[in-house]
């Protein structure tokens, strides 16, 4: 039977239940309160059923454990029963404190318990399994946690399958892989428990071949070993693997789960992949799983990614548990989207609610206020950081300045804003100085920002593209030379354009100059028909800023093999008329894709949303939602 205060009084009062609904609460009944214990408590002292140690035990354990999840006041009221205990200790009962601290509010507590234990006592499994995830959950040191390991292997317990597994996540959680790797390998069957842990330690570790090795030997599996290979694909950004997993599970016929549900949200926010995004949205529908604050988050994000913004919002505004991570990435969803006063608004309705805002929700803000072109607004909202509510600027908030400066083209306030940083200046800083140089046309001020950038990261590539797409539009034919032969020499190399989109619920993958699409000859049949309708619109190709030592007509055939130009090409013959466009890349989309893609928005009259490596870029009308600034 489940332990719980319900259960207690339902064993050895029956009548108990009957004459008050309040006097009865579970240990996992969020209502608890100090209230319903004394009520509970004085029942059973005028049956006189704590007489009983058994009773007694269960009793205190049961208050202690209900102070996990309700009132802190329940874990004291646990402590005064046991200090003026009848009875003596009992590895049960101390092993339950033990457990309600781990799930309390000061998690080192625990090991007061555990001391007292070995005053007269022996611990057993559960103790040491409840120990190591109390050093986990109180950051305890990496002595700590060894000494903890030793007592397991002076007592025996080490080997035991519930311990084993524990300390193989306590020393993935402290971030020692050689360690639990060293535990995994002293079992020498080591069950579905372990090799789950082992797992989980991997995938979150980054070494997800390693683990995806480990998940295929298993002889069974279980739905975490699931999560946390799905979870770790989508981590490392191998999210069509993810999605691939997560295929397979549900034809395993497998439990899905929060946690699998928020990794496949993130996986196909990360894609763009909205259809799959939909039905994971209506798989909890039809399920009718609660949408808890972190599942509804991971929707809000997962839409916003997509560039779907108003059913982000949809489920935004349908939430009935928000925190401020919540209003954060729906503040996100809309900067990110060009919604920049729509973000200023949600951040005011925030306020106004009473919710103090954190360093995440200002990096919204702030962007927000770059794409609405709101300088004194951003200066105001960044200065508010410090001095109304005590958060120090992260890195990233002082990124989105240079950016706000250099979006509205204050590139002296820009420069003037980095030397006066409290910080040296990071890559994030130089690098929107250096791309607004680019919009602006400021080379001399764009050579001094690409100089500063690659001297914090020497292989940023995008810098020396920049760079170079500077010196093309300006025909420097000889800074340009000088770029590349730069990267060169420092084994610098660019990265591969790259689109991704989805069709049908399938993720499709375009390479610059890629043929090898199944439907590749269709690709270039609606190529040249876009080039033909194009042409009587009066397009005429950028081709600037591509490589000078080629013919023109070169030039535009390199340029109309770019990954997004497949990509729509590819939307225009497989989805149905009126149907958006939606693309993921990898890169920032050069000025020649950006404007076909404004003037196939109109002339084809369809909508393009593209995310490249900046922002969102919608294309409707012959438009763009970032107005030529990325």
């Amino acid at each position: 039977m489940k332990l719980s205060l319900r259960n207690i009084i339902a064993r050895h009062n029956p009548i108990a239940l009957l004459d008050s609904s309040s006097t009865s609460a579970s240990a996992c009944n969020p209502t608890t309160t100090l209230g319903q214990v004394l009520q509970i408590h004085g029942q059973l002292l005028v049956h006189g059923r704590l007489h009983d140690p058994d009773v007694f035990d269960q009793f205190v354990a049961a208050v202690a454990l209900a102070a996990g999840i309700a009132s802190p006041f329940l874990l004291q009221y646990s402590h005064r029963l046991l200090d003026h205990s009848p009875h003596s200790d009992s590895v049960f009962l101390l092993n339950s404190l033990i457990r309600a601290h781990i799930r309390g509010p000061d998690p080192g507590h625990a090991f007061h318990f555990y001391r007292r234990l070995l005053g007269s006592l022996s611990p057993d499994r559960f103790t040491f399994t409840f120990l190591v995830s109390a050093c986990v959950k109180a950051a305890a040191s990496p002595f700590s946690a060894a000494s903890v390991h030793a007592a397991a292997i002076r007592r025996g317990f080490a080997s035991d399958p519930h311990v084993h597994s524990a300390l193989i996540r306590m020393y993935a959680e402290f971030g020692d892989l050689e360690a639990a790797l060293r535990v995994y390998s002293e079992v020498r069957d080591a069950d579905t428990v372990a090799r789950t842990a082992m797992l989980g330690a991997l995938a979150a570790a980054g070494e997800i071949d390693h683990a995806r090795e480990l998940f295929d030997d298993m002889p069974s599996r279980d739905p975490i070993a699931w999560n946390a290979m799905i979870a770790g694909y989508s981590q490392v950004g191998r999210s069509r693997e993810a999605l691939q997993l997560f295929s397979s599970m549900q034809l395993e016929g497998m439990r899905v789960s929060e946690a699998t549900l928020v990794s496949v949200l993130t996986a196909c926010g990360h894609l763009g992949a909205l259809d799959q995004g939909k039905w994971a949205h209506s798989y909890l529908q039809r399920n009718r799983l609660r949408i808890t604050v972190t599942l509804g988050t991971a929707l809000v994000d997962m839409y916003s990614k997509c560039g779907d913004t108003e059913w982000a919002m949809e489920v935004f505004w349908r939430m009935q548990e928000k925190n401020v991570y919540t209003w954060s990435s729906a503040m996100s969803g809309l900067a990110m989207n060009g919604a920049g006063k729509e973000c200023l608004k949600l951040f005011d309705q925030m306020k106004e609610l009473g919710l103090l805002p954190n360093g995440v929700t200002f990096i919204s803000v702030l962007r927000g206020c770059s794409v609405a072109g709101l300088v004194e607004e951003g200066r105001q909202h960044f200065d508010s950081m410090h001095e109304k509510y005590g958060i120090n600027p992260w890195r990233e908030h002082y990124g989105c300045m240079v950016d706000l400066y250099g979006r509205a083209g204050l590139l002296d306030d820009a420069v003037d804003f980095i030397n006066n940083m409290p910080i040296e200046p990071h890559a994030g800083a130089w690098g929107a100085l250096l791309n607004a140089c680019r919009i602006h046309r400021n080379i001399e001020l764009g050579e001094y920002a690409m100089k500063k950038l690659v001297e914090v990261e020497s292989r940023n590539d995008s810098a020396y593209v920049l760079m170079s797409n500077m010196y093309a539009e300006s025909r420097n034919w000889e800074g340009v030379n000088d770029v590349r032969e730069s990267m060169k020499g420092k084994g610098v190399r660019k990265e591969p354009g790259c689109s991704v989109m989805e069709v049908g619920g399938e993720v499709h993958e375009f390479f610059v100059g890629g043929k090898s699409h199944p439907r590749y000859k269709e690709i270039v049949l609606m190529l040249q028909e876009i080039s033909r309708k194009l042409r009587l619109a009066g397009y005429t190709a950028k081709t600037n800023e591509v490589m000078f030592n080629i013919e023109e007509e070169e030039k535009e055939d390199a340029l109309r093999l770019h990954s997004e130009k497949l990509a729509i090409a590819f939307g225009l013959i497989a989805l149905d008329e009126g149907t958006c466009i939606r693309i993921v890349k990898n890169l920032r989309v050069c000025w020649d894709c950006h404007d076909t893609s404004k003037l196939i928005s109109r002339v084809f009259q369809r909508e393009i949303i593209l995310r490249d490596r900046n922002r969102f870029h919608h294309f409707k009308d012959g438009t763009c939602s970032c107005k030529d600034f990325w």
